[in-house]
């Protein structure tokens, strides 16, 4: 039989597997997070006919006389080039800017995806569209363990309460009026916390005197007073701290000059307890949680993964991967170091598909499966002659 029947056989082969990793490619144009694959040939064993001869004193040598025997697939490669981004609006959905995946577990099994459409199931847990759950790490008093820890899932309690804080420290600023007559009193409230998060005031009185003024600091049945002093450019020189029930109250940043009666509390310390309201992404993959008394805790961060050789990894389905003898061990980390890339929220990694380049191989492979027919129909006719020769 012709050798080009079985070349052309071969390349018929070659060329449907083109068409359909250019189909897929094409079917998957709006998949969040795919990565587009392309088709890569190579020749097979050619016959050799004649050896190569090498040259003599009285004649040349003589190059090998090969006859290809066909075409077969040498690869499918997976294109990990970043996808561009869609704005979604929604806190859940994030993107990689980078070469990171996302970690999940599914069925006991860790995945990764480039796909960031996730949401909260009725356990809280952060998961994918199919249900398999985000990994991360989870903060404990608002500070997230190293990532050398162990992973596990992403949970936004939906009851956290941010603990309360008793006031331990006041700080004043503004100007004490230095044209005020000697007598004259200004008084401040304060609201400070205790342990509990229970609220009560501390009183500010700055009486003026001659050479500045006296300050006092009531604390329910405490009292603490002392002497504040201005020198000639309206800054504090003595009596810039003053202590009451354990709590600090800073006057040194406060000025002197006349006639601006700004003095007030700016900061204090202590906050009443409170419960989470919103959360929100930070580019490290910290989930950040708001509470109603205006304090910002670490709940969790999200870990992210890199290969050594991410085309090594097989695909599983649902626009996730699995690790395989040739991708390497996945390697841990967090948006923003070792080269993982960074995070954002609200926003999704569209699919990296060309469709002029799809377009355009398919054409290439429908001219190459068409070329490879006309072999055999050729060759067909060739034996249909040869087969004719004795009637």
């Amino acid at each position: 039989m012709l050798r080009a029947l079985y070349s052309a056989i071969s390349g018929l082969r070659s060329h449907q597997t083109m068409l359909d990793v250019t189909g897929n490619n094409i079917a998957n144009v709006n998949t969040t997070g795919f990565k587009a694959s392309a088709t890569q040939f190579q020749d097979t064993l050619s016959q050799l006919t004649r050896g190569a001869s090498g040259a003599q004193a009285e004649s040349g040598g003589s190059n090998p006389a090969q006859i290809g025997l066909g075409v077969q697939v040498a690869a499918i490669s997976t294109n990990f080039s970043q996808g561009s981004a869609q704005a979604t609006g929604r806190s859940t959905d994030m993107m990689i800017s980078g070469d990171g995946f996302f970690v999940v577990q599914s069925g006991g099994e860790t995945l990764y995806t480039r796909a960031g459409s996730f949401s909260f199931d009725a356990g809280g847990r952060l998961v994918t569209p199919d249900g398999a759950l985000v990994q991360g790490w989870t903060a404990v008093n608002g500070v997230v363990p190293t990532t050398g820890g162990a992973t596990g899932n992403i949970t936004l309690p939906q009851n956290a309460v941010a603990p309360a804080i008793a006031t331990t420290s006041v700080t004043m600023t503004g100007n004490l009026p230095a044209g005020t007559a000697v007598g004259d009193v200004l008084t401040r409230d304060v609201d400070v916390y205790d342990a509990t998060g229970a609220s009560r005031t501390v009183s500010m009185e700055f009486t003026r005197t001659a050479t500045g003024w006296n300050t006092k600091a009531t604390d329910g049945a405490t009292v603490s007073t002392g002497a504040l002093v201005y020198n000639a450019a309206g800054k504090v020189s003595s009596g810039g701290t003053l202590t009451v029930n354990g709590i600090a109250i800073d006057l040194s940043t406060t000025t002197g000059f006349a006639d601006l009666n700004t003095i007030a509390a700016s900061k204090q310390d202590g906050r009443e307890p409170g419960t989470l309201q919103s959360f929100s992404l930070s580019k490290d993959g910290t989930l950040i949680g708001s509470f109603s008394n205006g304090s910002t805790e670490a709940i969790a961060r999200i870990a992210l993964a890199t290969f050594v050789n991410p085309g090594g990894l097989e695909k599983a389905g649902g626009s996730t991967y699995r690790t395989s003898i040739n991708s390497g061990g996945a390697t841990l980390g967090t948006a923003g170091t070792g080269g993982i890339g960074s995070l954002m929220g609200g926003a999704l990694e569209m699919s990296n598909v060309d469709l002029s380049q799809e377009f355009t191989n398919l054409i290439v492979a429908q001219r190459g499966f068409q070329a490879n027919a006309r072999i055999i129909t050729t060759s067909d006719e060739v034996l249909q002659e040869l087969t004719n020769l004795k009637r």
